[in-house]
């Protein structure tokens, strides 16, 4: 059985959760939590937030053990863009995009 939990329009740039996401996937839950808490990117403290609120959700479920769960994989879809523009040289302005994204965490009990 698996479970996740999601925060959506968050302003972190998706890329950067993903490399995250690369370092807890396939870790236990406590492994995980252990690994971001050390982390200084600001990403760390979303992930970790959404990652505890996926085992909140599990232990709504009466059927899940949530010493056995794991990190089955983290998702970052891009969110809507922030546009901004930056004075430049000569009266240009260049584009400064601001992006958000939609992080996933889905777990899932190991098998034994």
């Amino acid at each position: 059985m698996e479970v996740k939990a999601v925060a959506r329009y968050v302003r972190v740039s998706p890329q950067k959760v993903r490399v995250l996401g690369r370092s807890i996937k396939g870790k236990s839950v406590e492994k995980a939590l252990a690994t971001i808490k050390f982390m200084p990117q600001k990403a760390a403290g979303i992930v970790e937030k959404v990652l505890r609120s996926a085992v909140a959700n599990a232990d709504q479920i009466p059927d899940i053990d949530i010493d056995d769960l794991i990190v089955s994989n983290i998702i970052a879809d891009c969110g809507p863009t922030f546009k901004r523009f930056a004075a430049r040289a000569r009266g240009r302005g260049t584009r400064i995009l601001k992006r958000t994204s939609h992080v996933t965490v889905i777990l899932t009990e190991a098998s034994l």
